[in-house]
């Protein structure tokens, strides 16, 4: 019989779940009492101001080859299998004995938690971690219950993280000694052989994407604002475009920084707190991101510390360049007490176009949007992994493939008609280089970004005369206040017209050799809306 440390829930026990001969559960733990915990057991340090600070190991970012969903009869017609590796019920079995094996004896923290903020479509978890600092973690992550709801609270879904179990891939039927293994059937989640925290949170992400299409709700991997007036935005893009920073504006309300859903009664997010990068964060640049890292309670991984003050340094890179903080979103002084906000009247798709030719803001009609977001399109740059020279086209689909469970075509419907009925503005934005590709050009000036949006989110930039980019075919404003001309056309940016084409023509082909897989799923005018094979 387990001993049971906490707030206790009278419904509550490991041992319903199998639990039967763990050691010490620590139920609901707050703040300090983790903070002790993952002191005391070596998991972490405390760095200048308080955060806790915790290094994941082999593992400094998610594992998407290690993620498995069990095929059986609810998954079988409505996963996309092309992106999701099948687990058998019976690996998924022996897996989940193993483990319940596994944690005899050993501690566990318990949370119990909300994923999503809109009470008709949220999911209750219980969230069983090994480590200390990973119940933290997902405490500052989802929505905490009131204390009469924790009472009362019973899970829906189950995840039981154990970062020191190893699997065996003839054993449990995954690949390596790492796996993340999803049952929908029996709303479990077994996560092994990493210490990497994202992958808790990003199950409960996969979860929502299955189960919320059904109910005609879009889950979105997305960043959201409110204007004063009410005036919500979605951005969608992926780690590193931005959507963090962006939609951290001091004027707007910040909705959430990373996973929304879209219900007939507008949005609501995923999430109580945020996931930001770390690297290279700036006071100046990033204030209301950059305040949370020195707030006792927020979570900082794999940033290096000076050893005498214990103050992080976010240029290190040395560790990995996937630096993180994790913080309540209460922690930003403008997040929203609801998480939940209006029909968007914008969307805006963030690229980091490393290549240096796509415009920094574009407007979208219809099937463009589509387009781009089954396209799901930014770049990685030379020197953020091994091997990677020269600026590398990642098209991840709906701007999370590794979180998709079913076809991007039933997202893209379901955001194509949301947009239809609700009249929303789309708009692409480029945030990566100008002036050349990566290692010629410069980075965006965030300044210039900031502008163009405002002027979008305002309504002001639907004013402006626009020019048709011949590669793309996208609309592009030719003058906007306070925003140098020249970055506004990317040919004018660059010291020679064709070696700024021959890149264009590059990024062109590669746009369209992806996006062949869609053809036999999307609507003839979303196939028109993908670039020229030749500049006009």
């Amino acid at each position: 019989m387990s001993k049971y440390i906490g707030v206790f829930n009278p419904s509550f026990t490991a041992d319903a779940f199998g639990l039967v001969a763990a050691g010490t559960v620590y139920y609901n733990l707050e703040a300090p009492q983790l903070y002790e915990e993952a002191i005391r057991r070596g998991e972490a340090r405390i760095a200048k101001f308080g955060p806790l600070v915790a290094d994941t190991g082999a593992h400094t970012g998610r594992s998407p080859k290690d993620k498995f969903i069990v095929r059986d009869a609810l998954t079988q017609n409505d996963i996309w299998w092309d992106n999701s590796a099948p687990l058998s019920p019976e690996h998924f079995d022996v897996l989940h004995e193993d483990m319940l094996a596994h944690a005899v004896g050993r501690d566990l923290f318990a949370q119990d938690l909300y994923g999503g903020a809109e009470p008709a479509n949220r999911v209750k978890v219980r969230v069983l971690t090994e480590y200390a600092w990973h119940s933290l973690f997902i405490r500052n992550l989802l929505i905490r219950p009131t204390s009469e709801e924790a009472k009362a609270f019973s899970a829906d879904l189950t995840i039981l993280d154990l970062p020191s179990f190893k699997a065996d891939p003839a054993r449990h039927g995954c690949r390596t000694e790492t796996v993340i293994a999803i049952d929908f059937t029996r709303k479990i989640v077994l996560i092994g052989g990493t210490s990497y925290a994202g992958e808790i949170k990003k199950s409960v992400f996969s979860y929502l994407n299955f189960v919320l299409p059904a109910k005609g709700v879009m889950p979105m991997h997305c960043s959201a604002n409110v204007s004063k007036e009410g005036a919500s935005t979605l951005f969608f893009g992926l780690s590193g475009t931005g959507k963090t920073t962006l939609s951290a504006d001091a004027s707007r309300t910040l909705v959430g920084d990373d996973e929304h859903g879209w219900s007939p009664e507008g949005i609501f997010n995923f999430e109580g707190g945020c996931y930001a990068k770390a690297i290279k964060l700036s006071k100046e640049a990033e204030p209301e991101i950059y305040s949370t890292t020195e707030r006792f309670g927020s979570i900082m991984e794999n940033v290096a510390l000076d050893e005498a003050t214990r103050a992080p340094d976010f240029d290190d890179a040395s560790r990995t360049e996937n630096t993180r903080i994790a913080y309540p979103l209460y922690f930003i002084p403008n997040a929203s007490e609801t998480g939940r906000a209006g029909h968007p009247t914008n969307v805006v798709m963030l690229t980091c176009d490393a290549f240096g030719v796509l415009p920094p803001i574009a407007r979208l009609d219809p099937a463009q949007a589509m387009y781009h977001f089954l396209s799901g399109y930014t770049a990685k740059v030379a020197g953020t992994e091994k091997g990677v020279t020269e600026p590398q086209a990642t098209f991840s689909t709906c701007f999370g493939a590794p979180f998709m469970s079913r076809h991007p075509s039933v997202y893209g419907n379901l955001l194509r008609d949301l947009v239809h009925t609700h009249g929303a503005n789309c708009w692409l934005v480029n945030t990566g280089w100008t002036g050349g590709k990566y290692g010629v050009g410069r980075r965006m000036p965030i300044k210039a970004t900031r502008a163009l949006l405002a002027a979008a989110l305002d309504g002001s930039l639907a004013k402006a005369a626009f020019r048709t980019d011949p590669f793309f075919g996208l609309a592009t404003p030719m003058a906007v206040p306070g925003v140098e001309s020249a970055i506004l056309n990317p040919v004018d940016t660059w010291a020679s017209r064709e070696e700024f084409n021959a890149q264009a023509a590059r990024l062109v082909a590669m746009f369209r050799e992806n996006f062949v897989k869609f053809a036999s799923h999307v609507d003839p005018e979303i196939m028109k809306a993908q670039p020229a094979a030749a500049a006009a």
